[in-house]
């Protein structure tokens, strides 16, 4: 069965990303560790046997070509439009170019296990469930999969607040999709969720020196 893994990314420029994060550590700081965040996804992805990976990139498409050889990954553009509607336009491309199963990530969860990106796979290729979501501990989702489009997931879902997973969950309900729940993980937007992730992973080259 073939799999596809779809990463959301933006470039890693001050002002542009981890904004929240940016306010406590300044914009250049942000975006650098932006950028060590999402090579990691990059390299954990590219590790995975048998799912093509490509990276969506909210980007201009003049800037595609250089965003691609830069971190040497498939990638594309993202559709405009809100978050829903950019993840359902991604969808639709990957299944219209003949994936069977399709799961889409963020960049936001560097030390992601792999594992549960590979159950969220395995769970939709045997059939237990239509819908896979990775509950993230803010209240939104890390991980969506599916082996095919449903529609209902993608509106009226109030993006980028902590009412996320549970509006998709009654979404899911609604439409009648069996849905499988993956453990719940953490993104990293806000200072208190880096010093999480650095104690979490207890490492002595942290992604982020000098941050206390």
């Amino acid at each position: 069965m073939s799999k596809s893994l779809i990463i959301f990314a933006r470039e890693p420029r001050p002002t542009r990303v981890k904004t929240r994060l940016a306010a406590s550590i300044g914009d250049q700081a942000a975006a650098g560790l932006y950028e060590r965040m999402l090579r990691d996804v990059l390299e954990n992805a590219g590790q995975m046997t048998g799912v093509v990976s490509v990276t969506y990139w909210a980007c201009e498409e003049e800037l595609l070509p250089l965003l691609a050889g830069r971190f040497r990954c498939n990638s594309r553009c993202q559709s405009t439009g809100d978050l829903g509607r950019r993840m359902r336009v991604a969808f639709e491309e990957m299944f219209g170019d003949g994936y069977e199963t399709c799961c889409i990530i963020g960049s936001d969860a560097p030390d992601l296990p792999s594992r549960y990106i590979q159950e969220a796979f395995e769970t939709l290729a045997a059939n237990r469930a239509d819908v896979v979501f990775g509950p993230a501990s803010d209240g939104g989702y890390y991980l969506l999969g599916m082996k095919r489009l449903w529609p209902q997931l993608f509106a009226e879902i109030p993006w980028s607040t902590p009412q996320v997973l549970e509006r998709s969950l009654q979404a899911a309900e609604k439409a009648g999709a069996r849905v499988h729940l993956l453990p719940v993980w953490h993104d990293i937007d806000t200072l208190e969720d880096l010093l999480a992730y650095r104690e979490r992973t207890e490492s002595q080259n942290s992604i982020a020196p000098g941050v206390a």
